[in-house]
């Protein structure tokens, strides 16, 4: 019994030896692994959770700073500002969609992507304004250089007409054609609606084919002008059409049908109009015409010098 304890004594004795040499040395069991392993878990999962709660916080605080900044007024150029934010690349992007228009190709969805521009718009029609009036007046030059009886001045009235005529088209005709199909939403559930921007963007970036078109008229051939007029109106008509197809299909046939043919109709009286104006053949007051010999009458007595000589 003695033996016994001298042992556990001494066993004592050599563990306290032990911990005195190494004291941060610690004993660990079986419950102290597992709560290492927790602890370790639960510090990596707070980690992950940590980081989604970060992006969490970044996004709330961006979504806040947008709802705190004050939206300017529309009478405000910052109001503006917005819709000129297009780069170069996006435009001509835009300028060459309208160009290939093909069945199912939606030019709102796959070339604005919710995101319309003024300043595309707003160029091409100045610059087919510009064109228009410009071309309308070299066609008189050429016309006067062909013909010298033909007198030429000036006609600098042309470049308002073309001006007012180009953007009430393509301004009005989208306003009344966003109006009607917001009237036609309200009876027709299922029926999708283009913003007024976007269609005002589409009618826009579909005047584009007639700025080489114009040039191209001032070939003094009738008929290759008739040509390129009718080509150049049957893509800009079509681009319209497959982009509005996908809106006006949830109305009925006959109002789809009314509307497209309307729309094909107001964009050929353009092309028309324009055609007839800017290129039409001279005016009779524009022609100077020629003086032509009359001959003499038979009551007028020649002068006896050539007076025929008569033979008795």
């Amino acid at each position: 019994m003695a033996a016994a304890d001298e042992l556990a004594f001494h066993e004592f004795e050599e563990a306290t030896n032990l911990l005195a040499e190494t004291p941060d040395a610690a004993t660990t069991s079986q419950s102290d692994e597992l709560t290492s392993r927790e602890h370790v878990a639960v510090v990596v999962g707070s980690g992950i959770g940590y980081g989604a709660e970060v992006g969490e916080e970044e996004d709330d605080k961006t979504s806040l700073l947008q709802e705190e900044k004050p939206q300017p007024r529309f009478w405000t150029f910052d109001y503006y500002q917005s819709f000129f934010d297009v780069d170069t690349s996006q435009v001509l992007d835009r300028i060459k969609g309208s160009l290939l228009p093909h069945p199912g190709h939606n030019f709102v969805r796959h070339h604005l992507r919710n995101r319309p521009d003024l300043y595309g718009p707003f160029w091409i029609c100045a610059t087919l304004a510009f064109v228009l009036a410009v071309t309308g007046n070299l066609t008189l030059v050429l016309a006067q250089r062909r013909d010298p009886s033909i007198h030429y001045s000036p006609q600098f009235h042309k470049v308002t007409i073309a001006g007012i005529t180009i953007y009430c088209y393509a301004w009005l005709v989208p306003l009344a054609l966003w109006g009607f199909l917001r009237w036609r939403q309200g009876t027709r559930e299922r029926m999708g609606l283009y913003t007024f921007l976007e269609t005002v963007c589409v009618y826009g970036y579909s005047l584009f084919v007639f700025i080489p078109t114009v040039v191209l008229w001032l070939i003094p051939v009738q008929w290759i002008q008739w040509l390129f007029g009718a080509l150049a109106l049957a893509l800009s008509a079509a681009g319209l059409v497959f982009t509005l197809w996908p809106v006006v299909r949830e109305d009925t046939r006959l109002v789809a049908a009314a509307l497209l043919s309307t729309v094909v109709l107001l964009h050929a009286l353009l092309a028309l109009g324009c055609k007839l104006y800017f290129f039409q053949p001279l005016p009779l007051d524009h022609v100077v015409p020629a003086p032509q010999a009359t001959p003499p009458s038979p009551n007028v007595l020649l002068p006896s010098s050539i007076q025929p000589m008569t033979t008795s």
